[in-house]
Order: structure tokens, then sequence, then C-alpha cells
């Protein structure tokens, strides 16, 4: 019998942290401590998902921004596993990265409607640009 694959560590980079404060404060604020509550529930269950296979379908790599392993992952796509009631219309996305054997780093929360190459952290556009 096939082992089951590992499970990846997840990890949220300083700037990924601050994004999950931001949205959960602007949340609060706009739709009350309840939503606030669901729309937890729903991001835990999006990283969840991207430990048990950062590949999953839906996930998508993103070349564009020239950062090797870089995907986002639209929290929409985990709606269907969070107990009920859930969000109707998510909109935020993971942008993640693997590094290093089992450890998942996101980056970035980040609105559908953001500029994905303006929020890049500045390690991502050190990279991107040569250094390391």
């Amino acid at each position: 019998m096939a082992k089951p694959p590992k499970k990846q560590e997840v990890r949220l980079t300083g700037p990924a942290q601050r994004d999950l404060s931001v949205v959960m404060e602007w949340t609060v604020k706009e739709f009350g401590a309840r939503a606030a509550f669901r729309y937890d529930a729903l991001i835990k269950q999006a990283l969840k998902d991207i430990a048990a296979d950062p590949e999953r379908p839906g996930s998508m790599e993103r070349p564009e921004i020239m950062i090797e392993g870089a995907r986002t992952y639209h929290l929409s796509l985990s709606r269907r596993r969070v107990s009920r009631p859930g969000v109707k219309e998510p909109r935020h996305f993971l942008l993640y990265r693997l590094r290093g054997e089992g450890v998942i780093e996101v980056a970035r929360i980040l609105h559908d409607g953001r500029d994905l190459q303006r929020h890049l952290p500045e390690d991502y556009r050190r990279m991107e640009a040569g250094e390391e």
C-alpha cells in the first residue's frame, strides 16, 4: 500500500501575517465579528489545503513574476471544505512557494483585485533581480 504524501509545514512571512491582520480588521469593521470568524476559518482551511497538496487543483503557477516555484491559490477553492455557514464570495488569494524540504512559505494574502507584481515581498523582488 502506498504511503500518503507528507503534509507540508506552512509558514507565513511577515508581510503575510500583516495581510492577515489587515484582512481580519477590515472584515470585522465592514461585516462584523461573525463574518470575520467565517473568513478566518476559510483562510485556515486554504492553508491546510495547500499544506496537504501545494500543487492542488486550482492552484496556479505564476511564471510571469519570474520567481521559481511561485504559486497562487484562491480562497474560493476551499469554500466547500469549511463548515457552514461559509463565506459567499471570498476575494483573496495566497501567494506561496516551496522553501526547502517540507516547508511552504506564504508570502502574501492579497485581494484578488490587486496587481500581484506590485505587491511582491521584498525578498521576492531581490530574487527577481538576480540577487539572493
